[in-house]
């Protein structure tokens, strides 16, 4: 075991430290511990030891310029006249059983 340390100091916003250090403390286990493991991960992976990925998130209209929505509404009149459909009642049966 290394007997010697390094400091990491990092700004987190405090309800997210507070609700994290809720939870490591349930299981028994220091920020310093937790940050240990999480860098002996990088090292093991050679990388980030989780998916990081930008969400595919559908964007609201209001958030649409006039361009992607008449691009979007385009592909689904496309889609529609192709046949590319399902019910309504299989798709939300299909996301109730996601959630």
């Amino acid at each position: 075991m290394a007997t010697k340390t390094a400091n990491v100091i990092a700004r987190v916003e405090p309800d997210i430290k507070e609700q994290a250090e809720k939870i490591m403390e349930q299981l028994g286990i220091p920020t310093s511990v937790l940050i240990n493991m999480l860098y002996k991960q990088i090292i093991i992976k050679k990388g980030i030891p989780f998916s990081v990925t930008l969400a595919n998130e559908p964007k609201a209209v209001s958030e649409m310029s006039k361009t992607e929505f008449d691009s979007m509404m385009e592909i689904g009149l496309q889609q529609a006249r192709e046949g590319k459909t399902r019910p309504a009642r299989e798709v939300f049966a299909e996301l109730r059983q996601e959630i």
